[in-house]
């Protein structure tokens, strides 16, 4: 595989240097500000991602304040103890997505974020201190334990968490196909994973960046060369990399 040098600089050609690149780059994750995340805060992440998979993202943000009100503010110990009325109700609230799975997929992760906290502190505490070279085996506690929170809703919930970590994009996957590595254009395959793991994990040796720019990176070194207001604009929801 080749130096992350040469993506770097190809992805520096494409948005206007190494300054604008820099500019385009989130702050580097904050472990101690994932530790400190309050678990009403994780779930409504987890519940932001949830109805945004296969979704407008734009929808979603504009109906949110009516998410926070019809969930309570995501208050985990009133939300586990909701009656089934209370959900059923939920199912016919104009101010949200009126998508019956999701929103019980609400109900149900509110008690994974408990049964979590319960155990190591706080639910951000739990994903912070996972082992910061095993994103795969955090997907895996997400998709075993969590409702709807497998593939790529878990990567992307990591991602707004502010764990460090990867998303397999459409971009950021075709980036490391032509650097040879040996996966598919849509990689699930526990392998395929594991391969896209070791390589930012070997890049992340060689450069010492974070998995998260080393990720975007990637993506803004192939593809469609949009700036962040022109995606959005275009309704670009399957690839919040480029």
């Amino acid at each position: 595989m080749p130096s992350f040098a040469a993506i770097r600089k190809r992805a520096e050609a494409r948005k206007g240097g190494a300054a604008a690149l820099a500019a385009l780059l989130p702050p580097p994750p904050d472990p101690a500000a994932l530790r400190a995340l309050p678990d009403d805060r994780a779930l409504a992440e987890m519940t932001r991602r949830i109805f945004c998979a296969g979704f407008v993202w734009r929808v979603i943000e504009q109906k949110w304040p009516g998410f926070e009100a019809a969930f309570h503010g995501f208050d985990i110990a009133r939300l586990c103890f909701e009656p089934d009325e209370y959900w059923e109700a939920l199912g016919r609230d104009k101010a949200i997505v009126r998508h019956g799975a999701k929103i019980m997929a609400v109900r149900a992760n509110a008690r994974f974020v408990a049964d979590i906290a319960a155990g190591h502190g706080s639910f951000g505490r739990f994903v912070a201190d996972w082992p910061a070279g095993d994103q795969l085996g955090l997907l895996d506690v997400l998709a075993r334990r969590g409702t709807r929170l497998g593939g790529m809703t878990g990567q992307y919930l990591l991602r707004f968490l502010g764990r460090d970590g990867w998303i397999t994009s459409r971009d950021m996957v075709a980036c490391l196909r032509d650097a040879g590595l040996d996966i598919s254009e849509a990689p699930t395959s526990r392998r395929e994973l594991r391969l896209v793991q070791a390589q930012l994990g070997a890049w992340a040796a060689e450069t010492g960046l974070p998995l998260t720019h080393l990720s975007r990176i990637c993506a803004m070194s192939v593809g469609s060369n949009n700036d962040a207001a022109s995606a959005q604009g275009a309704g670009i929801q399957d690839d919040r990399e480029s």
